[in-house]
Parts: C-alpha cells; structure tokens; sequence
C-alpha cells in the first residue's frame, strides 16, 4: 500500500508522515528535489534518495518486523489467558467425588437468591459427609454450618483448560492474585526500558534487540515451570524486561532506514498488521495447547530465533555515526547500494563523511539539559504536567479495556479477538486524518467519546450489548493512545524532548500498574471498571484542550521556543477552520540554507517512542563523550 496524496479538510501542506514542517510555505515535491540536489549531504537522510527509501532492502526489512511484532504482542498480552478463571466455580468436597456435579453442588453448597450466580462460589456446608450419603441425603440440613472453600473445582465450559489461577486456586481471598502478577509484570516494563535503553546506547541496537527478546524466551519458558505465586511472578517480572523493547528496537532500525514519505505507512501498518494478527491469534493459541504450561512453552519459544538477527539485521546506522563509526555506517550503505542496485556518488558519500565528523564535534560541545528544565517556566511547565496526566489516563484507560473483556458476558477468546482487531481500522483511520485534522481536538475527541461508550455499557444488559459498546470505546481509546506520545514529542523543545517524552512513558507504565486492580473491581460490581474508564476518558478528553495544537507549526527547538509555544492560539481554534493569517515576507524569501529537514514522519504509538528513544539514546552519547 503506497503512501496516498493528501486532500485534507483544510489547507494542509505537509508532507505525508512530516512532524517539524519547515519554515517557507508551498514547499512542494519539485522543490524539495531540487534542494536536496543542490545542498551537500549533511546528515543521513541525504543519503536515502540515492540508495532508494523503500527498495528491495528496505521491504526485506519491514517483513522481518513480522516475528517481532508477534514477540511483543505475546509478551503483553499472553498472562490474560495463563491467569483467567472459569466464573463457574465452588468448594471441592473429595467424600462427594461419587456424586454429580448437580448433585454434590444441591447437597453441599449455600444457594443464592439473586446475583449472577445460583450458588455461593466460596463457601460450603461442613458436617460428616460419611453420615449424610449413609442416611442417602440429597439436600443440606440448616443446621449445618457454613465454612470457607479449601479446594475448588470448575465449570471449564468457558475456559476449557487448566491455568494457573485455577491450578492454584486463585479465587475468593486469592482472587486479586492475577492482578498483582499483572503489576508486577509492568514493574518489570520499567526496569527494562532503563536496563535495555543503556544497553542500545552503550553498545547499539542490534546487542539490545537480542538481549531483550533472549530475556524474554529465558523467564518465558521458565514460567511454564513455575509451581508457586511467587515463582510466577518473578519469572513475569523478567518477562516484563523484555515489554516494549523486544518490538522497538526493531521499529528504530527500520525506521531509520526508509525515506520520510514511507515513515508513516511503516510506522503504522508494522502496528495495524503484524502486532495486531499477533495478538488475535494468541487465545486461539491457548485453546489449541490446552494447558497454560504448553501455552508457555510455545509462544516463548520462538523468541530463541532473535539470536539470528546480527546475521539478518543490520546495526543502526544513526548509532554508528553518534559513536563516530563512520566507517562502518557507510558499509551498511554500500550494502542497501548492492540489493536496491542503486549507487551513491562519490561526492556526496565525501560529503556526508566530512559533516559527520563535524557534527561529532559540535556535539560534544553542546550544553546539556535536564528533563527538569521543562518544569522552570510557567507555560512549559503546565504544557509537561498535562501531557503526563493525559498519557496516564490513556494508557490507564487503554489497558483497563484491553484486561475487561472477561467481564462483558461473552465468550473471553472471540470478545479479545474482536476487540484487539480494531487495532487495525484505528491505526488505518489515524494515518488518514491525524495530519488533516490535527492532534488536539482529534485526541479530545476520541477519548470523549471511548468514555461515552464506556458509560453506555454499564446502561444495558451484560452480554452482546454492553461488549459491542466497550469494543468501540476500545476502538476510539486505540486512536487516543497513537496521538499520545506523538503529540507530546511535538509539543516538547527539542533540547529536552527525549527525556521529557520518556519520562511521559514511564508514567504511562506506572499508570498501566493500577489497569489491573480497575479490573478486578468487577468482582464487586461488572459495571464498576467501565465506570472508571468512561469518566477517566472523557477527563482526560477535556483536558487535552488545555494544550496548543501542533499540526503545522515550526516545533519548538529551545526552551524559550517551548515557553513561547502557541501563545498565538485561542481556545477554539481548528485546524479545518484556520484563521486568516498573514505570512511574513521574509519567510517566502528565506535562503536556501535556512531550511531545516523535518523530523522522521511518525504516525504511531510505537513509531514516535522508537524514535524518541533513539533520539535519548543518542543525546545521552554525546553527553558521556
């Protein structure tokens, strides 16, 4: 699918996927060839167009994302269905085993008037059961005394297989015991994306990539092995190592290496297509291994084909250059050269050679900033906290309707398959719209309205109603969540940009830590987490209207640039109802040299953290040289 020409709404002259739009308007395809004709090669992206940026290579390397998009999505989503419970369940009496189901649950267990279920689920009658089949009992005395469950057995109609909840009795008092594995699961997403972050930074991105998807086959399998909560949770914790980083480290390399116009398909049909089959397939995959052990063991598995990738997977070229690798970034493009069987001048590659190693020195000369720096000015500071308190709510949101499903009174395996599918029309419609209609009434309005449908659900009745109306607030939270990050790296100064959306991120996790716990509030009551969800989303949803649009404006490069940030907007203003504007004469008239290259056009959650993260990465390089 190539990428489509715009026809936007409103007057829209970026280009496909663009995020910084240069400063002289009616910028137009036939210009930007002739610029980049006649300037020299200053950085890596100069050197795209003379190898292809989307050949033969390029489209090799977007289908290898394949297995490590299914990786991450097997990370995230597998415990759902190692974890599940049948809703079906009540005291296991060994004396009765003779007896069936029926009749052990008439002579054993309280009855229930009311309520979801017709019998209590964690309570039995206590007496001599010996006694009651001799005297050929078929009802329970009142005089018997009610006691607590010690073992349980299951109605496997709806998850017809062993897990480890049900294997350890993870219900009544244990009951928020798959929830607390699931935090400490995210804990570990924290811990990993510092740990591998530093790996990608000290020693590149290919050694992370493996190393973290290695971690993830290691406690991945030993979590089939697990007998024990905290045996379980530890092996989680270091699943959780490789969340996240196991998929992005890939997302930057082939990023980097495909030209701008191609950035936002790549970016998001990587996400629409591969991680969303991925994760549909996953509890059709727990149903055909028919024990969470094996369904362990087989999708962890194929994590051990990560250690191929030095062989099939060149390093980051970007890296090499900020490690002042020259040398061996160059080889890697003499490589793209050989398979798209194009060629790079001499000129230019001399060119490119020269700016490098001035660049490299620049670098090192550069003050440094803190990602404190954006809580000193008032505007700035405002513009930071809400963006951290918006990304929480969405990631909250996000996560609590991806965990709910087993609470909307369908079959859990096809309302998950449903529900992650539309992933794909999200990510389809964003790359559309996002850079036509804008980011700010775009994010108010999908979270608003995934708050309304969230509400709509608890208003009728439990089962094919209520799930089709989560399933679209699932839908509309999906664009929420791909505006996030990319709106908070556009509305950042670019001097403190990757330390601030990375710490967006991280908060984003720790919000993601209490999605669980949401969840298990359907225990008290089924409307409960829809309840939460709805009012954090349509929050949420207001709140992003307290931020500046960014859609076609020159992104802030300092923090006065940052303070300074749409001061010029008012609160009502659309991008599909500009206001008249008058365009400095200078800025038709500037030179040639004052044209910035615009930032990798990224139109995705993971695309825009990929490139973030590399952009951290590379700026904490320079400042340890």
């Amino acid at each position: 699918m190539a990428p489509q020409e715009r026809t936007p709404c409103c007057d829209d002259s970026r280009q496909s996927g663009d995020i910084d739009k240069p400063s002289i308007d009616n910028f137009n395809k036939s210009e930007s060839t002739n610029v980049t004709d006649k300037r020299k090669a200053t950085d890596f992206d100069d050197l795209l167009p003379y190898i292809g940026e989307f050949g033969l290579y390029q489209k090799i390397l977007f289908l290898l994302m394949i297995p490590f998009a299914f990786f991450v999505a097997f990370v995230y989503f597998s415990q759902i269905f190692m974890t599940i419970v049948p809703e079906q369940h009540w005291c296991w009496i060994p004396e009765l085993a003779n007896l069936t189901v029926e009749e052990r649950r008439a002579l054993a267990i309280p009855a229930k008037i009311g309520g979801q279920f017709s019998h209590d689920r964690c309570q039995m009658y206590s007496t001599n059961w010996s006694l009651a089949l001799a005297q050929g009992r078929t009802t329970p005395d009142d005089e018997w005394p009610i006691v607590p469950c010690v073992t349980w057995e299951y109605n496997r109609t709806d998850v017809p297989y062993e897990t480890i909840a049900s294997q350890l009795d993870w219900v009544c008092d244990k009951d928020n015991l798959a929830a607390t594995a699931q935090a400490i699961f995210f804990c570990g997403a924290i811990v990993g994306g510092l740990v591998f972050g530093w790996i990608a930074d000290k020693y590149g991105r290919i050694p992370a990539l493996v190393g973290t998807n290695m971690m993830g086959f290691a406690a991945g399998v030993g979590t089939a092995f697990c007998h024990s909560f905290w045996s379980f949770v530890l092996c989680r914790f270091f699943v959780g190592l490789a969340f996240d980083n196991c998929f992005t480290m890939m997302y930057i390399l082939v990023l980097e290496y495909v030209g701008p116009k191609w950035r936002t398909f790549v970016a998001n049909m990587s996400i629409a297509i591969f991680f969303t089959f991925g994760a549909s397939i996953l509890p059709w995959l727990a149903l055909w291994a028919g024990d969470w052990r094996r369904y362990a063991l087989g999708i962890s598995l194929p994590f051990i084909f990560a250690a191929a990738t030095p062989w099939v997977v060149p390093e980051s070229a970007r890296w090499l250059l900020s490690q002042g690798k020259v040398d061996k970034a160059l080889i890697i493009m003499k490589k793209f050269e050989r398979i798209n069987k194009r060629q790079i001048p001499d000129k230019i590659l001399n060119e490119f050679t020269e700016a490098s190693q001035q660049a490299l020195k620049d670098s090192e000369a550069q003050k440094t900033y803190s990602v404190l720096d954006i809580f000193k000015t008032p505007r700035l500071r405002r513009n930071a906290i809400l963006l951290i308190i918006i990304w929480m709510g969405i990631s909250l949101v996000f996560d609590g309707h991806v965990r709910n499903v087993g609470s909307l009174g369908l079959d859990i395996f096809m309302t998950f398959t449903v529900a992650t599918a539309t992933e794909f029309p999200a990510d389809t419609f964003l790359t559309l719209v996002l850079d036509r209609w804008g980011r700010r009434w775009l994010a108010c309005g999908s979270m608003v309205i995934s708050g309304i449908f969230s509400l709509l659900a608890t208003t009728v009745p439990v089962g094919g109603p209520s799930a089709s109306l989560a399933i679209l607030g699932r839908f509309a939270i999906n664009i929420s969540y791909n505006i996030g990050l990319q709106y908070a790296a556009e509305l950042l100064p670019t001097v403190v940009r990757a330390q601030g959306v990375a710490l967006i991120h991280i908060m984003g996790y720790v919000a993601s830590i209490l999605a669980p716990f949401v969840v298990y509030l359907a225990t008290i009551s089924p409307e409960l987490p829809l309840l939460i969800l709805g009012v954090l989303g349509i929050f949420g949803g207001f709140l992003c209207l307290l931020l500046p649009e960014t859609m076609d404006t020159e992104l802030p490069q300092t923090l006065a640039d940052g303070e300074e940030f749409g001061k010029d907007q008012r609160f009502w203003d659309n991008p599909c109802f500009p206001r008249k504007k008058e365009i400095p004469v200078q800025r038709l008239e500037a030179p040639q040299e004052s044209f910035v290259r615009p930032l990798p056009g990224i139109g995705s959650r993971a695309s825009i953290r990929a490139s973030i993260r590399l952009s951290a990465r590379s700026k904490r390089n320079d400042n340890i040289s």
